[in-house]
């Protein structure tokens, strides 16, 4: 067991340096002798534990993909399951809503999702490890949709699977508009999200 422990924590190592070096660089930069090089961690292991060059960036990937969203899901999670009364629920989700998909990080942030997207539509095995968590993703959601309406303070005529899905193209589909020759603002964004938000809600002492 603590042979194990030590091995996940030398992996770990690895695909933290390779995240660092993908969210600056292209993948076909990375040289894994140089990540050996800065971890200290044998040439062979990396192969043995990972299989390959593309299973070592394949897995940075993952990770970085998972990262964003916990990160992204952390803030919708906290105002959706601990909010106690509707007025909690709306004057913490509006503004979350309104700012969750502006700012420049934010837009670093979608557009390396995007990237790794578009690297698992054809690969394999990356794609798998993006399923399975995107899959994981839509369910916490949905579920976290579900407690609001079963409160009565979201729309119960609308899916609460639609719902999840529908917040998190807030979270990550502006990425298009991102590369428009007259991208929104964040203004104009934030006023119009947060409106779209409001047709969501039920008040249940109307």
């Amino acid at each position: 067991m603590a042979k194990q422990a030590r091995s996940q924590a030398v992996m770990a190592a690895v695909l933290d340096a390779v995240s660092e070096r993908l969210m600056t660089s292209d993948e076909s930069l990375l040289r894994i002798p140089e990540i050996c090089e800065a971890t200290g961690v044998n040439y062979g292991s990396v192969y043995h534990h990972f299989g390959s060059r593309e299973g070592v960036i394949d897995a940075a990937y993952h990770l970085m993909f998972s990262r964003l969203v916990a990160e992204d899901f952390e803030r919708v999670t906290n105002v959706m399951s601990k909010a106690t009364s509707y007025e909690e629920y709306v004057f913490g989700m509006i503004p979350l809503i309104a700012s969750v998909s502006s700012g420049v990080e934010r837009r670093a942030r979608r557009a390396l999702r995007a990237r790794i997207v578009a690297a698992a539509t054809t690969r394999v095995e990356l794609h798998a490890l993006i399923a399975r968590s995107q899959a994981e993703n839509t369910k916490t959601l949905t579920q976290l949709v579900t407690f609001g309406q079963e409160r009565g303070w979201l729309r119960q005529d609308v899916d609460a699977r639609f719902v999840a899905v529908l917040l998190q193209i807030l979270l990550f589909g502006r990425v298009l508009d991102d590369v428009s020759l007259t991208p929104m603002s964040d203004d104009l964004w934030e006023r119009n999200a947060s409106v779209l938000f409001v047709s969501m809600l039920t008040d249940p002492s109307a």
